[in-house]
């Protein structure tokens, strides 16, 4: 079984089991210069969505958590968006490595400009492992809510969603959603002015991802 013993405290909640307190998700803090702080209103907005239509118990508190420190291990769930460069050292890599070996699961999120960056740093993380197109018919996209595919929530170079995986023993670890910018959607009506369906649309894909997550 690939789950530790602390990863499965954090996650027996889900299969029923009730422990102290609540989860904590994260934000990945990474070096490079992109903006790992992009869209603050996100995750907290997300978390509100899950807690009421999943009836889980997250913490609204949503800390950054750096990318090489040990403190990745507190949270089953973490998130990672931005628009530009990212550097993971070689100690960041073995770490996020052994952080979702051992049970976490990653989504990462481009915020646009971040593709090109990011496919690179995950060679060191995972070097002999590609990121897969998952398809349609894939259980993350059939939780509580059912899609077909990920869902396209900002337009930018006229491309197609996309979202790829990367498993380990048959198993999603890392999700990377591409050219939907879900994380707007979820950010404060105000922000991007997004049409309601669309924020409907970010949020309940995004409550798939974990409700995915926590239920693997």
């Amino acid at each position: 079984m690939r789950l530790c013993g602390f990863f499965l405290l954090l996650f027996l909640p889900v299969f029923g089991i009730h422990a102290q307190g609540t989860y904590k998700l994260a934000v990945l803090k990474y070096s490079g210069g992109g903006d790992y702080y992009a869209n603050p209103s996100a995750m907290p907005n997300l978390i509100d969505f899950c807690n009421k239509q999943l009836h889980m118990n997250i913490d609204q508190d949503v800390p950054y958590v750096e990318v090489g420190s040990p403190d990745l291990f507190n949270y089953p769930f973490v998130h990672m968006t931005g628009h530009g460069n990212v550097v993971f050292s070689t100690a960041d890599a073995e770490n996020l490595r052994t952080y979702l070996e051992s049970g976490g699961f990653l989504h990462i999120d481009d915020n646009y400009g971040m593709d090109q960056f990011i496919r690179v740093e995950l060679q060191k993380v995972f070097p002999n492992q590609e990121l897969v197109e998952l398809p349609s018919d894939h259980p993350v996209f059939h939780q509580k809510f059912d899609f077909n595919g990920l869902p396209k929530i900002h337009e930018h170079d006229d491309k197609r969603a996309q979202a790829f995986g990367i498993f380990l023993e048959g198993k999603l670890v890392l999700l990377y959603t591409y050219e939907t910018d879900l994380g707007d959607g979820w950010e404060d009506q105000a922000v991007h002015n997004d049409p309601p369906e669309k924020r409907r649309e970010s949020l309940r894909m995004g409550a798939n991802i974990v409700m995915y997550a926590f239920s693997r």
